[in-house]
């Protein structure tokens, strides 16, 4: 060294101290910078964020290198402080402390703290252009880093820590997708964000919970007669319509109204040919998740099933315009049916039928009944007291007072909802 002269040494120092940064920055860019941003952009072929993305798949090699490319920076440069202290003072035990310990905090200064810092708060501009130079690093070093991690590898064996290094294995789960669409507020539209929550939730929700009960099925009955079945026809509000003979349960297929439209112009209806042009009824089983059923009316090219429970007894219908209405929303067009389930009474109380369904008045009118349980608001209101209530009877479930209008055949048929933070009335 003593063929440099000490301001050479001091350049060198310098030199080194920004390697050792680029080392410090580059690993916390790589460990911070958003992988789905990266997939991404590897899918729009950006060449930088491939080698990035190559790297980030070898995570043993990538780490090892950087840092064994720091560690030695940084003993060099303590080695070049230590010898321009020695031009400067010679030997003198102060000034090699003195030396050393400033050295020590411009490391830890300009090396590591701002480095690193500038690295997290700028992740994608870090380590896109730092992979060009990281690539052929971490092909130079490779021996010397397979070397150190066999070491310790076998010492992590003897001491039993399995080590997980495949990182394709750490797969999304559906709450971590659901917290990354809830993190990404900022970037959406609060109607797209919601969308997204509820396409994620169609895993964790079943037919059971969206479809129509049985009692509130419109069919038609092929057991009545000709004049009454061409006046359900015309009148019916569905495209499609379940065919039962005597009773809801016994289906014996699915009509489509355009096909029935054009047998009823003719002079005499034929209850035969009606029941030629009715299709298989489709049945699923209760507790089919949403998505699935979703890709199941896609495959079957149809859009209405019948549910099902264990023992094949008939529990409702689903269409797939429920589950639509579960990822986008309340469509603008309803059947006349629905419109009066909801009455807003001038002190802003609510008249709801019982057989309302709880997701349906969740979604409709904000409400917040629990779902986890039962499926319309009597059901509800039934698991609550756990017996059948009078009319009169008031209670308050999920902090909503309410009041029982009336019940019917022990059913609860009419209820009145106040709104929050208003007394039952006795």
């Amino acid at each position: 060294m003593e063929y440099f002269s000490l301001y050479t040494l001091i350049g060198f120092l310098c030199l080194l101290l920004i390697l050792s940064a680029f080392f410090s920055a580059s690993e916390t860019s790589m460990m911070a910078i958003n992988r789905h941003r990266l997939n991404h952009l590897v899918r729009k072929g950006n060449k930088s964020a491939k080698i990035t993305a190559g790297l980030l798949g070898r995570i043993d090699q990538l780490l090892g290198s950087i840092l064994l490319g720091n560690t030695v920076l940084n003993v060099a440069a303590a080695t070049l402080s230590g010898i321009i202290v020695l031009r400067l003072f010679g030997q003198n035990e102060s000034a090699m402390l003195v030396g050393t310990l400033i050295t020590a905090f411009m490391i830890v200064v300009f090396s590591e703290i701002m480095p690193k810092i500038i690295a997290a708060t700028y992740p994608e501009r870090v380590a896109l252009p730092s992979s060009y130079l990281l690539a052929p690093l971490v092909k130079l070093f490779y021996p010397v880093v397979f070397i150190a991690t066999a070491i310790v590898r076998a010492l992590l064996w003897v001491m039993r820590i399995k080590v997980q290094t495949d990182q394709s294995k750490h797969k999304m789960t559906l709450e971590e997708l659901r917290g990354l669409v809830l993190d990404a507020e900022h970037f959406l539209p609060r109607k797209h964000q919601k969308m997204l929550l509820n396409l994620v939730d169609l895993e964790r929700i079943t037919v059971n919970d969206v479809m129509i009960p049985r009692n509130q099925i419109e069919g038609l009955d092929i057991s009545l007669s000709a004049e009454e079945i061409r006046n359900q026809i015309i009148t019916c509000h569905h495209t499609l319509l379940p065919v039962y003979e005597n009773a809801p349960s016994n289906v014996v297929g699915i009509l489509h109204i355009k096909r029935a439209l054009s047998l009823l112009q003719e002079e005499e209806f034929d209850l035969q040919d009606l029941k030629s042009v009715l299709h298989d009824a489709y049945f699923i089983p209760s507790d089919t998740p949403l998505l699935k059923q979703l890709q199941q009316f896609q495959e079957r090219h149809t859009r209405l099933g019948l549910v099902v429970d264990e023992y094949g007894e008939l529990l409702g219908l689903v269409t797939l315009e429920n589950i639509l209405e579960e990822i986008v929303g309340e469509f603008t067009t309803q059947s006349p049916s629905l419109t009066g389930k909801y009455l807003r009474q001038n002190d802003g109380s609510l008249l709801l039928e019982g057989g309302s369904s709880l997701r349906e008045l969740n979604r409709k009118l904000g409400l917040h009944f629990p779902l986890d349980g039962a499926k319309t608001l009597n059901g509800l209101i039934l698991e609550h007291l756990e017996d059948i209530p009078e009319a009169g009877t008031s209670l308050k479930i999920a902090d909503y007072p309410m009041e029982i209008i009336q019940t019917q055949d022990r059913v609860v048929k009419v209820v009145r909802i106040f709104p929050l933070q208003t007394r039952i009335p006795k």
